[in-house]
């Protein structure tokens, strides 16, 4: 994963970048008639619809720099000749870098320094004089 919310994946037949920019994540909410996070819910409870699988792929193709027709070929030999199944980890996983962002992206770091919390040793049992 990069700060730009992208993800490379050892998928189908190589290793390619995939990217759900804000014109992506706008199509993809137009064709499955649904925000990002619905799909995304939608992909991790089971919930899902063969077209979230194969636009959050395809579209992820496009916003990683892919031709669209060559994404589109990609998307009809190895996920709709193919069980559902076996693309839907990668659907997820394309999806929620992209509305998620990278984890460094959290906001749990300031001025450089990873936010800690204090951690108490003493014994919930113990007595103080």
């Amino acid at each position: 994963m990069s700060r730009d919310a992208s993800i490379t994946l050892d998928w189908a037949d190589g290793t390619y970048v995939f990217r759900l920019a804000w014109a992506q994540l706008a199509e993809l909410q137009e064709k499955c008639d649904a925000g990002p996070f619905v799909i995304l819910d939608r992909l991790g409870s089971g919930a899902w619809r063969v077209e979230d699988i194969t636009n959050v792929i395809r579209l992820g193709l496009i916003g990683g720099k892919m031709e669209p027709v060559k994404a589109l070929k990609l998307v009809r030999a190895y996920v709709e000749s193919r069980p559902p199944m076996e693309n839907l980890m990668f659907a997820q996983a394309i999806l929620s870098v992209a509305v998620m962002g990278a984890p460094d992206e959290d906001g749990s770091k300031k001025n450089g320094s990873p936010k800690t919390e204090s951690v108490s040793t003493a014994s919930q049992t113990e007595s103080s004089d």
